[in-house]
């Protein structure tokens, strides 16, 4: 069991190992501290499998780089303030 957020070394080594079992054809392990966007991304190359191409593996080194660098994140939470609004301002509509 994973205490805490793992270190950036330790997510990248959690991503290249993700990457390879993908790659392969194979399910994520769950508890890996990778985000929502890289998952899906990997999962995309583990769909593919063996027909994986070098497009699909770019985009999941470009989401794990996207959950490094927080861009994942605050798209993520733009989005969910954005849909918040959207119910908010629906619900002052009906009343």
């Amino acid at each position: 069991m994973r205490h805490g957020r793992p270190s950036q070394e330790q997510l990248q080594l959690n991503f290249e190992n993700m990457l390879a079992r993908a790659l392969a054809g194979q399910g994520l392990r769950s508890s890996t501290g990778l985000d929502e966007e890289t998952r899906t991304a990997l999962r995309a190359i583990a769909r593919a499998h063996p027909n994986a191409t070098d497009d699909l593996v770019e985009t999941a080194r470009q989401a794990f780089a996207g959950q490094l660098d927080g861009s994942n994140a605050a798209r993520w939470h733009a989005q969910a303030d954005q849909m918040l609004s959207e119910m908010e301002s629906r619900s002052r509509e009906s009343d």
